[in-house]
This record gives C-alpha cells, sequence and structure tokens, in this order.
C-alpha cells in the first residue's frame, strides 16, 4: 500500500527535478531506477509537506523513524523501506553537496534488516532443454537462439543483451565487450557451442532480417531495429513454453543459472564477481547459499544418521 501522494510546494518540487536532473545526466540510471527515485523522494516530501514542515534543515532522526514508522503501519516491506532509505540518502547528500541543506539528515540511518531473497535457477537439465534449437528454424528462430546461448555462456543482463553492438561481440577471440551499470566496462568469455550459434545467425539470419538495411546493434528486429527488454522477455517465455519448462521464467534466470552453474562446477567467486559486473562480491555471495542449499538437502536425503 503506498501512502497518499499530495501536490508538492513549488520549492520541494524544484529540488526534486534538480536531483532527477542529476541522477539521469550524471548517473546515468536506469528508467525504472529513475521512477523509483522520483517515487521514493516524493512520498518522502510529500510526508514532511503534510506535517507542514517547509524547511528541510528542521528534519533530524526522530522525524524519520516516524515516517519509517508510517510506513511499516502500511504494510510496506523491508525491502521497500530499505530503498526508500537508500534514495533518501542519495536525495539529501546531493542537497547537502549542493549547499542547498546545512547537513545530511539521513546520514546515521541504517538500512533495515531483511532477509535476502535467493535468486531462482533453472536446473541443468531445464537448460539444456530451454537451449534445444527447433528442428524447423527461421531467421528469426536462429535469432532467438543465439541470444539464448549468449545470455546463458555469459551470464549478462537483458538490458546488456538487447544493446549490445556488432563491434562488441568479438567472434575470433570469444569474447564480449559490455558497458554495464555505472558506465563500467567488462569483458566476458563465452563458449564454443554460444559462438557456432551466433556464426549462424550472423551469417545466415542476420542479412536476411536486415533486408539491406544498416545496423550496428547485433540483435536486430524486423523492422532493423534493436530490441527491447520486453521483447526479447516475450521470447524467453515463448521457448520456455515449447520446452515445457512449468517454472515462470525471466532473462534474469538465465543470468542466475549461469552464476549458480559456475559456481556448482567449482568456479571460485571473485571470477564469477567479474563476469557478472558485480561492483560488491557480496552481491555474488549470494549464489553461494544456493549451492550450500542444495548440498544441505544432499546431506538429509542420504545421510545415514540424518
Amino acid at each position: 500500500m503506498q501512502p497518499v501522494q499530495h501536490r508538492l510546494p513549488d520549492h520541494f518540487s524544484a529540488l526534486q527535478e534538480l536531483f532527477l536532473h542529476y541522477i539521469i545526466s550524471e548517473r546515468r540510471l536506469a528508467e525504472n531506477s529513475i521512477k523509483a527515485y522520483r517515487a521514493d523522494v516524493a512520498f518522502f516530501l510529500s510526508y514532511i509537506h503534510l506535517r507542514r514542515i517547509t524547511d528541510l534543515n528542521t528534519i533530524d532522526v526522530s522525524l524519520i523513524h516516524h515516517y519509517l514508522e508510517s510506513c511499516t503501519r502500511q504494510n510496506i516491506s523491508h525491502r521497500s523501506n530499505a530503498r526508500r532509505i537508500s534514495a533518501l540518502k542519495s536525495f539529501f547528500s546531493f542537497l547537502h553537496a549542493e549547499k542547498q541543506i546545512r547537513n545530511n539528515p539521513f546520514f546515521s540511518i541504517d538500512l533495515p534488516k531483511s532477509g535476502r531473497t535467493l535468486p531462482k535457477a533453472l536446473s541443468q537439465e531445464e537448460v539444456n532443454r530451454l537451449l534445444t534449437v527447433p528442428t524447423v528454424t527461421t531467421p528469426i528462430i536462429l535469432r532467438n537462439y543465439a541470444m539464448l546461448y549468449l545470455l546463458y555462456s555469459t551470464g549478462l543482463r537483458v538490458s546488456e543483451l538487447v544493446s549490445l553492438s556488432l563491434t562488441a561481440c568479438n567472434l575470433s577471440s570469444c569474447f564480449v565487450r559490455v558497458m554495464g551499470k555505472g558506465n563500467k566496462e567488462r569483458l566476458i568469455p563465452f563458449g564454443e557451442v554460444a559462438k557456432q550459434q551466433l556464426e549462424q545467425y550472423m551469417e545466415k539470419s542476420r542479412p536476411l532480417i536486415l533486408k539491406g538495411r544498416q545496423s550496428n546493434t547485433l540483435f536486430i528486429t524486423n523492422r532493423g531495429k534493436g530490441m527491447t527488454r520486453l521483447r526479447f522477455w516475450q521470447i524467453i517465455k515463448e521457448a520456455s513454453r515449447g520446452a515445457g519448462i512449468k517454472k515462470k521464467i525471466s532473462p534474469h534466470m538465465l543470468r542466475h543459472s549461469f552464476a549458480t552453474h559456475l559456481l556448482t562446477r567449482g568456479a571460485d567467486l571473485r571470477s564469477v564477481q567479474m563476469m557478472l559486473g558485480h561492483s560488491d562480491i557480496g552481491t555474488t555471495q549470494i549464489y553461494t547459499h544456493i549451492d550450500q542449499d542444495r548440498l544441505k538437502k544432499i546431506h538429509q536425503q542420504f545421510h545415514p544418521r540424518g
């Protein structure tokens, strides 16, 4: 349940727009992240506006705790509250840096502790079924399976996959160059099987889809343009239905599967972190819990003394 949002005073709106301009132009966040920041900042400003607070310098820890208690009473999850605090920390830190306020009132506020949801992954058998190319193919089918193979072979984010340029994929060295979050570049290797699928797509499929048009995007649509994330989401759902996979599948699940299967087979955490593009190894460590759960189940199932 969301708190009721009211029209903000002009000076609040101006500060919010200044901050949004900063995260769009300087931090270059994704569109969904920008929307979340906008909503989180607006709800807090609406909250203090209803309490007739007009000077942001008067915000203190006590008020922030009352705000969080209000969110909790509305059954807003720990995860959502943690996201809100993170957004508001960034907002007030920005205002402080711009000398719009004297201090950041969120500086000493800790993020609520929340249980981390383990990412869902496909089994190796499910991946094999998903990546089985149909006997009868078309240029579009070859393109779709080249994307699926590359996604599983590299663990790319779907936004990274659909925005790949022709020059980013080196078929001779089997590396893909990606500009990830925070404009950080990374090189990720891919396997021989993925290479074969990409070569088929490049030689037999892509020219037929382009029909003489020019494009620097690797994976293109019938219109000769780059693909949207939503379209690829639809593609992976169609492929999973064709493979008889009952799980609710998403592109991110193939990324999770990539990481889980590497670690299960003995890959070191640091290498997986680099390939995934995680800035913090703690984000990658969550995949080790999946393997621990699997080992625990095996122990419970087969140990004679339980």
